[in-house]
């Protein structure tokens, strides 16, 4: 791909198309280095790819080598296979596990062929962005490492905590309330022991599945520990949606079938249990370290009274015995 930057430059001098299409191209790149993300650099490249070349369908993914699983960052337009034949696509290797796949189709035998005529400039702009795109990967790597749980892929203790401290700070009390779940499955350790971490790892992701399908984009989940998951909620619910919300996580849980053995298809029912607490926003007294703690009671509370059980912090009564440690 060198080469056809090269070729590029060499015939801008001369030739007014392909100094367009190399002004085009650092036009391309400029707006790129402002981009915040991977996911931003995918919008700009679509952009423009739509913009220089009529291109409407797109798919920008991430392909792990070292899993075989594919992470689809940015999608545009109708469905393809990589093998149709107005098909064409692009591997950017990061020298990492993480390799960037860009591909896209054109609509018609004539669109292709016009393409075709211009793949040159594509692959040239490709050679000169795939630096940044590089650079994209390896900071959202790296912002996964430090923020989310490697298992389930919801962000660990310290940053929820970091970020809605930010969020409390920067709304200004816009928020009366927020509601945080505590989620643990029941006797987890149990499955440990018959089976293996293989299968416990396999019931947290459908556990967080589960979460994230009945909650809302603006709230908040973090796995705290082994089989815990905490869930706050932050956007402007009332104590019974968000009541609601726990119950629906708890039967939706409750009926999920997760596959221990593929081989002889047998499969685990699990439960969960949830403890509930709210967090008066205006309340001086209250902060986010209490109650976090005080979710944690409820869930204990709510575990001795079985399984697929709610319990609420402020129903704790003063002659129940609490002892976590």
């Amino acid at each position: 791909m060198k080469n056809k930057i090269l070729e590029l430059i060499k015939s801008s001098g001369n030739e007014k198309k392909d100094f367009d299409a190399l002004t085009s191209i650092f036009s391309l790149y400029e707006q790129l280095q402002y981009a915040t993300n991977i996911h931003q650099i995918a919008e700009d490249l679509y952009a423009w790819l739509n913009k220089e070349f009529n291109i409407d369908n797109v798919v920008f993914a991430l392909f792990d080598i070292n899993t075989n699983s594919k992470e689809e960052i940015l999608v545009k337009g109708d469905d393809f296979y990589l093998d149709d034949d107005f098909s064409s696509f692009f591997i950017i290797n990061t020298h990492t596990n993480l390799n960037a796949t860009i591909s896209f189709s054109t609509t018609s035998n004539v669109h292709y062929q016009v393409i075709q005529s211009k793949y040159s400039i594509i692959e040239a702009a490709f050679f000169l962005i795939s630096p940044i795109i590089q650079n994209g990967i390896t900071k959202k790597n790296f912002i996964e490492s430090s923020s989310l749980d490697s298992v389930t892929k919801v962000y660990n203790r310290n940053y929820l905590i970091k970020n809605l401290t930010k969020h409390l700070n920067l709304s200004k009390n816009k928020e009366s309330e927020i509601y945080f779940l505590m989620i643990g499955v029941d006797h987890f350790k149990a499955v440990i022991d018959e089976f293996d971490y293989d299968t416990g790892d396999k019931i947290l992701i459908e556990l967080a599945k589960v979460i994230h399908s009945n909650i809302n984009e603006f709230d908040m989940v973090a796995r705290l520990n082994a089989d815990e998951f905490l869930v706050t909620i932050l956007s402007n619910s009332s104590e019974f949606e968000a009541t609601q919300t726990a119950k629906r996580i708890i039967n939706e849980f409750s009926k999920k079938k997760i596959l221990v053995n593929e081989q002889t298809c047998q499969t685990l029912l699990k439960t969960a249990c949830i403890g509930f607490e709210t967090l008066d926003v205006d309340e001086t007294s209250g902060s986010i370290t209490d109650s976090i703690k005080n979710a944690d009671i409820a869930l204990y509370e709510a575990k001795n009274a079985g399984r697929s059980q709610l319990f609420k912090f402020r129903d704790l009564k003063d002659e129940d015995t609490i002892d976590l440690f």
